[in-house]
């Protein structure tokens, strides 16, 4: 039987940068995966939906120069597209495999269950382990309803080899949202079928009314207030029908109603460990209720946002505890959330209507799209809403641009280490440049 100082279930970005660490460390160490390695985000997840994505940012860019770039004929080749994913992602598994074999760490191939508090069970093999990583992420739901066979998630959207020619999302969060801003650039007829009649709930609200408006003026239909009852299969397409009686026909349905922690088959229960169908609950230093077993990212029961750099930040945590490198309970900075929308949203710290519910917090709108035309490649429909603490410190900021990701990457270092107006005067950007202005607004507006 092998001995392990620590094994993870799961290999995705909440275990193998901690098993990279421990390894490095001298620990003995194993990874147990029964998908793909490295999980979801390198495989069916962020890394796929970037790629796929960035090239329809072209698109939308060319949009802003009318009458200057003739765009009429730009296109996607999806089916070229889809043959350069394949070649980009497909290998990635395989080498970080490698890599971690080389590194010494033991990769099993299969499904870890957890047997009791320092033995884990893979392929009927037995691991002695000192310690416990949970990091077995989310899985798609999937509506109990008539038809849910022959809806599709997001893993299938991600590996199309052809767009359809109508296609219709039931949710309206930040997968549907994401995906229509895609097809709704391929020609297809796109429809978002929601339950409520709020799209994108945590984004700032004129952002999120701007970008339906602006995905609604391109052609995408959306259905608010609309319970999704059927989905039936007609021929080579199908009829999705709500419970107001609405009916659409269509040749694809994502059914993106959300995701689920993988919590069950893995042996929870058989040491009594905290949980429910949002995640494993865990203490403040990402431990259980069974102290040698922590568990990270998207599986956890938490608030904070479940997105991929949150999980390495909790697997590098783990690691520095484990090593006893940190005695302290852990501590996030303020986090990033973007939407890969076209155009994105983004937003960081404190919100615009947290902020407008306390009197410490000023609110400050820059329209920097607008302020400078051509430094901002033409995009007048920029912008951003600052949150400034009593002190004047950048606290929060949401963001409407096309660049909203690498805009929100900057204010992570000014918010974090507290930057001040003057602090931000004293440092030299490369100019002339889009990030270079936005900062130079920031500045003034936190003055």
């Amino acid at each position: 039987m092998k001995t392990y100082d620590v094994t993870f279930i799961g290999s995705g970005h909440a275990a193998w940068h901690a098993a990279l660490t421990l390894k490095h460390a001298g620990k003995e160490v194993a990874i147990i995966e029964k998908e793909r390695i490295a999980g979801t985000c390198t495989n069916w997840g962020c890394n796929a939906k970037i790629l796929l994505e960035n090239p329809f940012e072209v698109l939308e860019e060319a949009t802003h120069y009318p009458g200057i770039v003739e765009s009429q004929n730009l296109k996607v080749n999806w089916s070229n597209l889809m043959d350069y994913k394949h070649k980009v992602i497909d290998p990635m598994a395989g080498q970080l495999k490698s890599l971690f074999e080389q590194q010494g760490i033991d990769v099993y191939d299969g499904t870890g269950v957890i047997k009791n508090e320092h033995t884990v069970e893979v392929n009927g093999e037995a691991i002695e382990t000192e310690n416990i990583v949970v990091a077995t992420g989310q899985h798609s739901n999937k509506l109990p309803i008539e038809g849910k066979e022959y809806t599709h998630d997001s893993r299938d959207f991600l590996s199309m080899e052809d767009t359809p020619k109508s296609i219709t999302f039931i949710g309206g969060g930040i997968i549907s949202i994401e995906f229509a801003s895609i097809m709704i650039k391929t020609g297809a007829d796109v429809h978002v079928v929601h339950h409520t009649d709020e799209i994108l709930p945590g984004f700032n609200r004129n952002h999120v009314d701007k970008l339906v408006e602006k995905l609604e003026d391109e052609g995408v239909k959306f259905y608010l207030n609309e319970n999704t009852v059927a989905v039936k299969k007609e021929g080579d397409a199908f009829t999705l029908t709500t419970e107001s009686g609405l009916s659409i026909n269509t040749e694809y349905v994502l059914d993106a109603t959300g995701r689920v922690p993988n919590v069950e088959g893995i042996g929870l229960e058989n040491v009594g460990i905290n949980y429910s169908k949002k995640g494993i609950e865990v203490d403040e230093y990402l431990r259980t209720n069974v102290k040698n077993i922590y568990a990270s990212g998207d599986v956890l029961d938490k608030t904070i946002p479940k997105l991929t750099p949150t999980a390495t930040f909790e697997s590098n945590y783990i690691a520095a505890h484990i090593l006893g490198m940190v005695q302290d309970e852990i501590k996030y900075p303020a986090i990033p959330s973007v939407l890969y929308s076209l155009p994105r949203l983004s937003q960081i710290g404190v919100t615009v209507e947290d902020a407008k519910e306390n009197d410490q917090y000023t609110v400050k709108h820059v329209p920097f799209g607008k302020q400078m035309v051509f430094e901002y490649k033409n995009e007048t429909e920029a912008e951003m809403y600052i949150v400034l603490d009593e002190h004047k410190h950048l606290v929060g900021a949401e963001i409407y641009a096309d660049a909203a990701n690498d805009l929100v990457n900057l204010l992570v270092f000014i918010i974090n280490q507290r930057l001040t107006a003057k602090e931000l005067s004293q440092l030299i950007f490369a100019f002339p440049g889009a990030s270079t202005g936005v900062i130079d607004l920031l500045r003034l507006n936190m003055l």
